[in-house]
């Protein structure tokens, strides 16, 4: 796209650049293998709460909770959610340790339609859970035309 005078007089204050082609999306199992290293994954101790079916994909609440004692022996470090379609599939990272308490996440997230949504928890001795969960989109979001 040539960007012209008359181009920036019409779109006061946006930045224009062009829309990222697929080959320059990071894929889930990119995302998922970089969050990981590389480990196994295994299924239980994350919760991941989100409604299966969801109308408007503009403001999706999702919830993460891990099954854990946060004792220094046994704790969080980590929890990442990832998700299939969207433009970037790395929805949020957030840092736990022995003193948080609880390994509780909660948040809303942009959904750009009907994808399967992933929870990764790194637990204090280097095992990793997750949970996966498809997601039912109605009114897309995160569109890039």
């Amino acid at each position: 796209m040539k960007i012209t005078r008359r181009v920036l007089l019409a779109a006061p204050g946006a930045l224009l650049l062009p829309a990222p082609t697929r080959a320059d999306r990071q894929s889930l199992s990119e995302a998922l293998r970089q969050f990981t290293g590389g480990q196994p994954m295994r299924e239980g101790r994350v919760r991941l709460d989100v409604s299966p079916l969801v109308e408007n994909g503009n403001a999706v609440p999702i919830s993460v909770a891990v099954e854990t004692s946060m004792t220094a022996a046994d704790h969080v470090r980590r929890i990442g959610v990832f998700n299939e379609r969207n433009p970037q599939p790395n929805v949020i990272i957030a840092q736990f340790g022995p003193r948080s308490g609880r390994a509780y996440l909660a948040t809303h997230i942009r959904l750009a339609t009907t994808q399967d949504l992933v929870a990764v928890a790194e637990m204090s001795d280097g095992s990793l859970w997750a949970q996966r969960v498809m997601v039912v989109v109605t009114l897309a979001a995160c569109v890039e035309g």
